[in-house]
């Protein structure tokens, strides 16, 4: 069952004024760089070099990348970490033509102890706890980097070893889902499925409903005190909201624009930091009437695309950490330092 609102937004005023504070964006990048010589905190990513992808870990700062997985011969991407800052779930992609796979794994955030979790898996995250990977279903067995090609959602419990069926047998075409930090509710992006042409919901973790939250755009992260959501409002936009889930119906308040990049600059993949005080984002070239497939979706090459780190409190304070253009996408924040 899908439940729709509709939600009035005020996002051509909010884009004017987030062009002219673009003006400042110089000294606030500047700025940032000295903040964040004190953030504790790692950033992982996708990154595609040499003809493979590996996930690399930075300083909030931007400096110290570390390859974390260093397999020449293997493409890890999307990595999430765990709550506790001690793991992290990713997907592998191998094979060629006929015989190309893609599927979920986990290991140590240093590396080691690398184990599947599943077969033709994909989009995966943690559950609240860190007790078990939630993930996805590939709908089908030919492999497509499109994102949303799923059918079924699947958690996978690091204790038994078990996979367990969500309640709702309908739930298709779901990409990019998180867990919300209370383990009541999944949010994700929903395409082409269950009723809705596009949406980003929320579903019941328990139970068998899904809401549409009635927000523009796709790739939706909760914070960690599961107070607010941000999200790719658009091509070249990203935005936060207030999540409410004390009615009937879970809805997003107070939803506006922190980030608006000039064309063809894209932003996407947006996460909050573990203090909620900062998000990452990734941001690079998009010629929409020239490419056929999105080079924000994971695994696709992104020539030019870079890690960035924004103030989420005020609206473009940005700062790029990345800067070689190496199809730096997918970041995600390490709660704690990472150890070698």
């Amino acid at each position: 069952m899908i439940y729709s609102r509709r939600f009035p937004h005020r996002w051509s005023m909010v884009a004017l004024t987030m062009l002219c504070a673009a003006a400042v964006s110089a000294w606030a990048a500047d700025d940032l760089r000295e903040e964040f010589k004190k953030v504790p905190y790692k950033i992982l990513y996708e990154t595609y070099r040499d003809g493979n992808w590996d996930i690399y870990q930075i300083n909030a700062n931007g400096s110290q990348p570390v390859n974390l997985t260093q397999t020449p011969n293997i493409n890890e991407l999307c990595p999430h970490v765990s709550a506790d800052g001690r793991r992290i779930c990713f997907v592998i992609d191998e094979g060629e033509g006929e015989q190309r796979s893609r599927s979920v794994w986990r290991m140590n955030i240093d590396g080691t102890g690398r184990q599947m979790v599943a077969r033709a898996g994909r989009e995966p995250c943690w559950t609240a706890g860190d007790k078990g990977i939630v993930y996805l279903k590939s709908e089908t067995e030919r492999f497509t980097v499109m994102d949303y090609v799923t059918k079924g959602l699947f958690v996978h419990n690091l204790v038994s070893g078990r996979d367990a069926a969500h309640p709702n047998p309908d739930i298709h075409h779901l990409f990019n889902i998180c867990s919300t930090p209370d383990g009541k509710w999944y949010v994700s992006s929903l395409h082409a499925g269950m009723g809705y042409s596009h949406a980003i919901v929320a579903i019941e973790v328990q139970g068998p409903k899904v809401f549409n939250l009635g927000i523009p755009g796709c790739r939706p992260d909760v914070s960690p005190d599961g107070k607010r959501i941000a999200w790719a409002s658009g091509n070249f936009s990203l935005a936060i909201g207030d999540l409410d889930f004390s009615g009937p119906e879970p809805h997003v308040l107070h939803a506006h624009d922190i980030l608006v990049s000039p064309e063809p600059m894209k932003i996407q993949h947006i996460d909050w930091s573990p203090d909620g005080r900062y998000v990452a984002f990734s941001r690079g070239p998009y010629n929409k009437k020239g490419l056929a497939i999105a080079p924000s979706i994971v695994g696709v090459q992104a020539p030019g695309w870079n890690i960035c780190v924004a103030d989420p409190s005020t609206t473009n304070r940005w700062l790029a950490i990345t800067t070689d253009g190496k199809s730096n996408k997918e970041p995600d924040w390490a709660p704690l330092p990472s150890h070698k």
